[in-house]
């Protein structure tokens, strides 16, 4: 792997960090609005992003979540499974914007996986609970479409690693 590669990817899994802490009290609960999952799109752009984001997700769980190896368990791989299927179905889909559709999707659909997590942990009821972290993930994503597609148009996501 290129040192360029891992720089750029150490840059995303920082801002990762630094915006999960920034939102921690809405960032690991219920109600999760996680603003640093909108660099889950940076996928569709460039598969050699997975390692920034997967180390992102690592880090932050394990420095700010109340339930550290449930996180890092439920949390890493919700993002390492979301994160391959989106890869696997980006080959299949032409344009950015269509991909980060399908992106938001996949990671709005798995959150089953942190519905499963926080039921294990605090004994929360699963449907509501699959219900509340999916649609703040979904809101999170879609919100993120427009954010990454423009910063895209400056940055050249595809280009920059």
């Amino acid at each position: 792997m290129k040192l360029k590669t891992i720089a750029i990817n150490g840059v995303f899994a920082a801002l990762y960090i630094a915006v999960t802490f920034f939102v921690q009290p809405f960032g690991f609960s219920n109600l999760q609005f996680r603003l640093s999952e909108i660099f889950n799109h940076l996928i569709v752009f460039n598969k050699k992003y997975f390692l920034g984001i997967v180390v992102g997700v690592i880090l932050a769980n394990f420095f700010f979540s109340p339930i550290v190896a449930y996180d890092l368990i439920f949390g890493v791989g919700q993002t390492v499974i979301s994160l391959f299927i989106t890869i696997i179905t980006s080959k299949l889909i032409k344009g950015i914007i269509p991909r980060m559709i399908v992106n938001t999707i996949v990671f709005t659909a798995s959150m089953f996986l942190i519905a499963i997590e926080l039921k294990l942990a605090y004994g929360l009821p699963f449907p509501i609970t699959y219900l509340t972290t999916a649609v703040g993930e979904f809101v999170v994503m879609v919100i993120g479409i427009p954010i990454m597609y423009y910063l895209n148009k400056r940055v050249n996501f595809e280009k920059l690693i």
